[in-house]
């Protein structure tokens, strides 16, 4: 037997790289059986251990991305990878890939990891999981069965499921028809996107029919038709013995819509399990792991792991308390959010602030003496996962956050975890995508007040997107238009922080309202945050420079993607030394940047994280910076000139962001592709120092907001 070599994991879409895991293992490797190697993984401590058992060959372990963060905090999970796809080999033996195999990779994974039992959890089962809880009860301590292929219904209609896989495709085949063979070999990426369309035939599923038609894409028709050629144990007599023969405590997953499978067969999959438990997921499809992902890992955890009793406090004992998750992409979420709770606290005295908060906001937090909530450390990196979207002064910001899904969604459960187990007064979220996104999607599990916070609305696509990337964004507004309008009880207060001059004059897409009009009537407005007053912060010598100096400041923020920004600017500094006499250039790198990657000159002063840099900022004669809102603002109203960069493809920077500066009459924009160091030193030495007549910024948007936000404790 030969075996042709896996290819490697990856995701659709942005170059077709594997994206930002939300967890990523404590022990992988292959294993060999028979000449055959199946990958393996493992994450995470504890009992029970949870086998999350790969489907047919047309996906591979990353199916699971949404299960594995959540479960593995709580117990071990365990993935592997079926022949035919992932890292695992492609035999060219049928023989190889028959159930029996999958069975015997199953019980040769959990001994490699040492397991004597596992719950095991099964996404549209073919019977071979059916086979490994039947025949190995020893083993098998709990069964999951997420929309199971046992054929213990009907098939649906022709138009409504699959057809005769062996007939005539046609010259174009639509519909099920492309469940074929011949077709197959034809055109497999036309029948992958055909194939999950169905499987996740819930409006606004772009994501995951992306992510899935990208692991159908890691193998081939001709792989998936050897296996298909063995028997498979889910034909009805077969698969109704083994149901019979099942003695552990069962659970049958089924949505109610599926158009795969039809959504009947839950019902007879559970009625022929002795004992079994059914839930059927109303409106969900044949893949609710992934699109219902909250619900799920829900049933899964009090299935496998039942959490203890929630400690209970009686009502007039309870100390009031807020908890705030503050975005952790970039740093001026943290300074307005800081200023808002120092206003809140002086409404309420005594009033307990709880952070869920995440590198590098926790920096901030740390220098104030805040309280950052010790789950805190179990949060997935936001911050890092964007640092690895960017590539040089490129960040695809719109594409970035869709590619953050299994991060955002393990946050969120983290964030259910603990808001389960404490009891708070309020909930606030600065721009926490997770919290709005999810809480929208199962507002039952909304169980306190809840306040949105952001300075931008809609997505916006970038020209370099094209029509794929118009439809995209529009999809995801439509979307959010969607849960405001369903679920206006989730939001108690959406506050705008800005003004409404400040949003962009654009629409949210073909046919759908235009931004600013939709947004004064949903959300309050604070006017802009800074978090300080600019007439209180000129003292210069305080902080160290001289008056005889020309101080240039260069930041690029807290998320670390500036550096080829500022080696640029660094290059520029000789030049702009020669122009500027008394140029003093400090570059500030941030907390995630190392001082000692960046190139020096004599004369410059390259220095980490700056606690309080917009005091800084105030008093300097020039700043350059990114394009970021918060940092561009502080210069605004501290009447500052600077330079700043907006980062190519970042949707918020080149159009929210330059739209709000151009109102405001402030900076001077420039191109990073097209400025060259000479270019750069011209603009610092032209822009340095020169008075400027820029629209005023409120000073106190921190007390507006803190008002609003007052009234719901």
């Amino acid at each position: 037997m030969t075996t042709t070599a896996p290819a490697g994991q990856a995701d659709l879409g942005a170059g077709n790289r594997e994206q930002t895991r939300a967890a990523y293992p404590d022990v992988e490797g292959y294993l060999d059986r028979d000449g055959v190697r199946v990958w393996y993984e493992a994450y995470g401590t504890g009992e029970p251990t949870i086998l999350l058992y790969p489907t047919w060959e047309i996906s591979h372990s990353r199916a699971w991305k949404c299960q594995i963060p959540y479960l593995a905090r709580h117990s071990r999970v365990v993935t592997f990878d079926r022949r035919g796809n992932g890292r695992s080999d492609r035999p060219d033996d049928p023989a190889a890939c028959h159930p029996e195999n999958a069975v015997g990779d199953a019980l040769a994974v959990l001994d490699q990891v040492a397991a004597e039992r596992a719950v095991l959890v099964a996404w549209c089962g073919d019977g071979d999981d059916l086979m490994l809880a039947a025949q190995h009860p020893e083993r098998i301590a709990g069964l999951v069965l997420i929309s199971s292929d046992l054929q213990l219904t009907a098939e649906p209609a022709t138009d409504e499921g699959p057809s005769d896989f062996d007939g005539e495709p046609g010259p174009a085949p639509v519909g099920w028809a492309k469940w074929n063979r011949r077709y197959w070999l034809r055109d497999w990426p036309g029948f992958l996107e055909f194939f999950f369309a169905q499987v996740f035939n819930e409006p606004h599923s772009t994501k995951q029919i992306e992510d899935a038609v990208g692991w159908g894409l890691q193998t081939d028709p001709q792989t998936i038709l050897r296996a298909m050629e063995t028997p498979w144990p889910n034909e009805r007599d077969t698969a109704l013995r083994l149901c019979a023969q099942v003695r552990c405590p069962t659970l049958v997953i089924q949505g109610s819509a599926d158009a795969v499978v039809g959504p009947a067969r839950g019902a007879a999959v559970a009625a022929a399990i002795p004992g079994a438990r059914l839930v059927t997921l109303e409106g969900s499809g044949h893949g609710p792991h992934l699109r219902d992902p909250v619900r799920t890992n829900l049933l899964l955890r009090d299935f496998a792991c039942p959490p203890p009793p929630a400690r209970w406090v009686r009502g007039r004992a309870r100390p009031k308390r807020a908890l705030f998750i503050s975005s952790p992409i970039g740093l001026g979420h943290a300074q307005r959010d800081a200023a808002i709770a120092d206003e809140l606290r002086n409404l309420h005295p005594g009033l307990q602030i709880d952070w869920l908060a995440q590198h590098p906001v926790t920096t901030v937090l740390a220098a104030r003496g805040e309280r950052v909530h010790p789950a805190s450390k179990y949060l997935a990196s936001e911050s890092a996962h964007i640092e690895s979207e960017s590539a040089g002064h490129d960040l695809h910001a719109f594409q970035a956050v869709r590619r953050m899904d299994e991060i955002l969604l393990a946050n969120f459960m983290l964030f259910h975890d603990v808001v389960r187990d404490d009891d708070y007064d309020l909930w606030i979220g600065d721009e926490a995508w997770e919290l709005d996104y999810y809480l929208h999607e199962n507002p039952e599990q909304k169980r306190a007040p809840y306040a949105w916070l952001t300075d931008f609305v809609g997505w916006l696509p970038m020209p370099a997107g094209g029509e794929p990337e118009v439809a995209l964004t529009a999809d995801y507004n439509a979307e959010m238009i969607e849960h405001i309008a369903r679920f206006p009880r989730v939001r108690d207060r959406a506050i705008f922080v800005g003004d409404p001059g400040d949003i962009v004059p654009d629409a949210f897409g073909p046919d759908l309202p235009l931004i600013r009009d939709w947004t004064q009537q949903h959300y309050d407005f604070s006017g802009y945050i800074t978090g300080f007053s600019p007439d209180q912060l000129a003292d210069r010598q305080a902080l160290g420079y001289r008056d005889n100096e020309r101080i240039c400041l260069v930041t690029v923020g807290g998320s670390g993607v500036g550096g080829p920004l500022l080696r640029k600017v660094i290059a520029a500094y000789p030049q702009a030394r020669e122009r500027v006499p008394g140029l003093r250039m400090i570059v500030v790198t941030g907390p995630r940047i190392d001082p000692a990657t960046l190139p020096t000159h004599d004369g410059l002063e390259i220095r980490p994280y700056v606690h309080e840099l917009y005091r800084h900022l105030a008093v300097c004669d020039l700043a350059v910076v990114q394009g970021g809102l918060s940092t561009a603002m502080e210069l605004t109203a501290s009447r500052r000139p600077f330079l700043y960069f907006p980062l190519r493809d970042h949707f918020e920077q080149n159009l929210h962001v330059r739209h709000r500066l151009e109102r405001h009459r402030a900076g001077r924009r420039m191109d990073y592709d097209t400025a060259t160091p000479a270019d750069i030193a011209a603009a610092i030495a032209t822009e340095i120092g020169r008075p400027v007549d820029y629209r005023p910024v409120a000073t106190d948007g921190a007390a507006r907001a803190a008002a609003m936000l007052a009234s719901l404790l």
